[in-house]
C-alpha cells in the first residue's frame, strides 16, 4: 500500500506497536499501510456512511488482513470501545466535527495516549478544544498536496500554556519550528480572512458586529507575524 504525502504523515505520527482507530477511514488506506509495515500491531477502521464502509471492507479483505483490521460502520468513536484504540486518528473533516466526535464518547477518550487530527477548517478550534481539554500537542505539520495545505495535528494528555490566540490559528509547534511551509499557511489564512472581512463589508449592519470586529483583530494580528518571517 502506498501513501499520498498527507497520509504518510498521519503514518510518521502513529508511534510504534500500539492499537489504533482510523475514524472516517474511507477505503482504509492508512490502516493497511500501518499493518502492513508492522508499525501497529491491530486497527478499527471505521466510517458512517455505507459506501466508504464496504469500500474499506473489501480493501482489508483482498489484502488478507481482515484478522488485524476490524472494519465497522457507525457514527465517529461509537464504533470503539474503551480501552480498544491507543491512538486515535481522525483525518479530513471539519474541526467542529471532530470536536463533536471526541466529545460525544469520553469514556473511550480517556483511555486514548495520542490523538492525531488533520481538520480541513477550523483548525483553531480544535487546538483551543484540545488545550481547555487537558490535552498538549506534541506534534504539527504542514503538508502539501495536489494544490492543498493541510494541517496535522497530534496531542497527548497533559496540560499546556496558554499561546497568545493568533497562535491556535497559526499552530504553536508550527510557529516555534518555523516550518517550510509556513509562511504560504499564514499568507492562506490571511486571504481567507480578507475574502470574509470584505464580503461583511458590503452589508452596513454586519460590520456593527462583534464577529467584524473579531475578525479585524485576528487579521491584524497574522498580518504582524508574517512580517515577522
Amino acid at each position: 500500500m502506498r501513501l499520498g504525502q498527507r497520509l504518510r504523515t498521519i503514518a510518521d505520527m502513529v508511534p510504534i506497536g500500539v492499537t489504533m482507530a482510523d475514524i472516517g477511514t474511507d477505503h482504509a488506506y492508512l490502516p493497511i499501510y500501518l499493518v502492513e509495515q508492522k508499525i501497529i500491531t491491530s486497527a478499527i477502521a471505521g466510517d458512517i456512511h455505507q459506501g466508504p464502509y464496504l469500500s474499506a471492507k473489501n480493501a482489508v479483505a483482498a489484502v488478507q488482513l481482515t484478522q488485524h483490521i476490524s472494519v465497522r460502520l457507525g457514527n465517529g468513536l461509537e464504533v470503539v470501545k474503551p480501552g480498544e484504540a491507543e491512538v486515535v486518528v481522525i483525518a479530513g473533516m471539519g474541526g467542529a466535527n471532530i470536536i463533536d466526535i471526541l466529545n460525544s464518547r469520553p469514556e473511550v477518550t480517556s483511555k486514548v495516549k495520542r490523538l492525531i487530527l488533520q481538520p480541513m477548517i477550523a483548525a483553531a478550534l480544535v487546538r483551543t478544544w484540545l488545550h481547555t481539554q487537558g490535552w498538549q500537542i506534541v506534534d504539527e505539520q504542514l503538508v502539501q498536496e495536489e494544490g492543498k495545505l493541510y494541517q496535522i495535528i497530534a496531542a497527548e494528555p497533559g496540560g499546556s500554556p496558554v499561546v497568545e490566540p493568533v497562535l491556535y490559528e497559526i499552530g504553536p509547534l508550527l510557529w516555534q519550528s518555523k516550518h517550510p511551509l509556513l509562511k504560504l499557511h499564514i499568507n492562506e489564512l490571511i486571504g481567507h480572512l480578507r475574502g470574509v472581512i470584505l464580503a461583511m463589508e458590503g452589508s452596513a449592519d454586519a460590520v456593527k458586529l462583534a464577529k467584524y470586529r473579531e475578525y479585524t483583530i485576528r487579521l491584524k494580528a497574522l498580518e504582524e507575524k508574517i512580517r515577522c518571517l
